[in-house]
């Protein structure tokens, strides 16, 4: 599923989509809480230095494991410097500096593909056994 990232509205549709498909697939609400925020932080990131986007929103089986992966596309100005922007504390927006590197941290598997004048993708997994 395709969600456009073009407001705050949507940033709130988006968590609630998340959700969803994170119950239907039997996460604990820790675990739901943790993807929730991920998401919330990337999407607003999308918005705030992307200048809009989108996300992708998929569920995943995978023999005795089932997950949930999240792609936030846009078209911005890319990321001069990913390790730093991965760094806990660094901004360019006055925030707090958490969203990709906390992010990464709440997710099982994370990626990000970018350069400057290309936008910058980034995909987040998390995994449940059963």
């Amino acid at each position: 599923m395709t969600l456009p990232l073009q407001s705050d509205e949507d940033v709130v549709r988006l968590r609630k989509l998340v959700r969803d498909h994170l119950i239907r697939l039997g996460f604990s609400l820790v675990e739901q809480t943790k993807m929730v925020t991920a998401a919330s932080e990337l999407a607003r990131n999308t918005l705030r230095y992307g200048g809009g986007g989108e996300a992708h929103v998929v569920e995943m089986h995978n023999g005795s494991k089932r997950g949930i992966r999240l792609v936030f596309s846009d078209q911005g100005p890319g990321i001069d410097n990913i390790e730093l922007a991965l760094t806990d504390g660094y901004t360019t927006g006055g925030g707090l500096g958490l969203g990709l590197s906390g992010a990464k941290r709440l997710a099982d598997e994370f990626d990000i593909r970018t350069a400057p004048g290309a936008g910058t993708e980034v995909t987040i997994i998390k995994w449940k056994m059963f």
